[in-house]
């Protein structure tokens, strides 16, 4: 399947209401459509991103069959853009797992792209997990990111054009992504929003004298795991090694992986109809069995 093309507008969704909810006082943007069993999807971590830019190609196609639910994490999108300098992972985390709570959500598939998809790995892995995941698809999040070219433009960015093209190069296997002016535009501008780098950028700080943090690891007690879950890899993946999303799978009781071909970092926009079609068909694999 080849890829659709950057979508160089705003909000390509027909069907997602914009919202925001107070959640322990903090503004939390989101967007949502449909009806049914619960579906959250967490964006991925890069300057820029959003539920809106993540999830738009995914919302109308997933609310035909579920009540979707796309979320700004904290620091992103119309959410608050704060930090918590000594566990700004968990703050996030707390901050879903309240979310789900103010909005009655005891339940829900749960679906991560990169930083989302680490962040529900963590969670479910954790000693008390606090995500009510009834299901769990992690999208190019949970293996070894590699120290490279790419991975220093999502880490180092300034701030600038150029620095955003770069990020985009990094996360998209189609080369059409970094030469779209517009669509370059726009990740520009969701970038330095007020308040959007600063808090993105605080997170990098380290007092002077200390070693660089590890990139984020795959080592978890993915054995805890007792869910249904499928691991997504995309095939021309530029931040992640070829093969990580089975090794992980093989580690999860019942774990399922798959590869989305001629995608990148981000195969949920770049092939939005091979990734909707594997999640729906996986949610409903999953009801099928609930019923026999």
């Amino acid at each position: 399947m080849s890829s659709s093309g950057p979508i160089s507008g705003h909000f390509a969704s027909a069907r997602a209401e914009k919202r925001t909810i107070l959640v322990d006082g903090l503004t939390t943007g989101y967007l949502e459509a449909g009806e049914g069993d619960p579906v959250v999807l967490l964006h991925g971590g890069e300057f820029g991103a959003s539920a809106e830019i993540g999830w738009e190609r995914n919302i109308d196609a997933l609310a035909e069959h579920h009540r979707v639910l796309a979320l700004d994490m904290l620091g992103f999108g119309e959410s608050a853009k704060v930090i918590d300098f000594t566990d700004g992972r968990g703050m996030r985390i707390r901050h879903i797992a309240r979310f789900c709570e103010a909005l009655g959500i005891d339940s829900a598939h749960f679906v991560g792209n990169s930083m989302g998809a680490v962040n529900l790995f963590v969670d479910i892995t954790s000693d008390a997990p606090l995500l009510p995941v009834r299901s769990l698809v992690t999208i190019c999040g949970g293996g070894d990111i590699q120290r490279n070219e790419h991975s220093a433009a999502l880490y180092d960015y300034d701030a600038t054009l150029d620095g955003m093209r770069r990020i985009v190069q990094a996360l998209f296997y189609d080369p059409s992504y970094p030469t779209d002016e517009a669509y370059v535009q726009r990740r520009y501008e969701a970038s330095i929003a007020p308040g959007a780098w600063e808090a993105l950028a605080a997170a990098r700080f380290r007092r002077p004298g200390l070693d660089a943090p590890p990139l984020p690891s795959s080592r978890r007690a993915y054995d805890r795991i007792d869910v249904p879950t499928l691991v997504v890899e995309g095939g021309g993946d530029k931040l992640l090694p070829p093969g990580w999303a089975a090794e992980i799978a093989g580690q999860i009781r019942g774990g399922r992986s798959a590869v989305i071909d001629a995608a990148g970092h981000c195969p949920q926009i770049e092939q939005p109809d091979a990734v909707n079609e594997l999640l729906l068909g996986f949610w409903a694999e999953l009801d099928e069995g609930a019923t026999t």
